[in-house]
């Protein structure tokens, strides 16, 4: 993990607690281990803020060591319950926020995905912060293992959930 400080520290275990969970197949128990601990709302709101962001930011990273630093492109699709593709602009607000925080991410525009968090944050019923936190998990552990099986690099904190 490198010199971090504690408060990052303790996000970085809250999110590998939260991936091995859902690696188990166990998606409350994910949502547990990533509630905030914190007792006032903005203090909640800002942990839960800098947790997707830790996510989407090392999902970004990987969606970059997958597509060759940006030289072999990578397709984001979403699909519907039965499979099908959608256009992202259909799909669920939780799944089209997500995209949107990747792509931004990917792009190099932190600031742009502050900005989808902090809105979903802001507007979103608790079960849509719920999914979205469930689709950053999801996202980060089905990117480690593409990068894994590719030999690629993966941080030292998510490979660890491998073990």
């Amino acid at each position: 993990m490198g010199r971090v400080s504690g408060e990052q520290r303790d996000l970085v275990e809250k999110a590998q607690r939260a991936l091995v969970a859902l690696r188990l197949g166990r998606d409350e128990d994910a949502l547990d281990e990533v509630a905030p601990s914190a007792a006032d709302e903005p203090a909640r709101t800002a942990e839960m803020r800098e947790l997707m962001l830790l996510l989407f930011g090392e999902c970004s990273s990987m969606v970059s060591r997958l597509g060759d630093g940006g030289s072999a492109p990578v397709k984001v699709q979403v699909f519907d319950e039965a499979g099908e593709e959608v256009p992202i602009d259909e799909a669920d607000p939780p799944v089209r926020t997500a995209v949107r925080t990747l792509l931004a991410e990917v792009h190099g525009n932190t600031e742009a995905a502050e900005e989808q968090v902090e809105i979903a944050l802001a507007s979103a019923a608790p079960d849509e912060v719920d999914s979205l936190v469930l689709q950053a998990l999801r996202w980060t552990i089905r990117l480690s293992a593409e990068c894994v099986d590719r030999d690629l690099p993966v941080a030292d904190w998510v490979r660890r959930t491998f073990t």
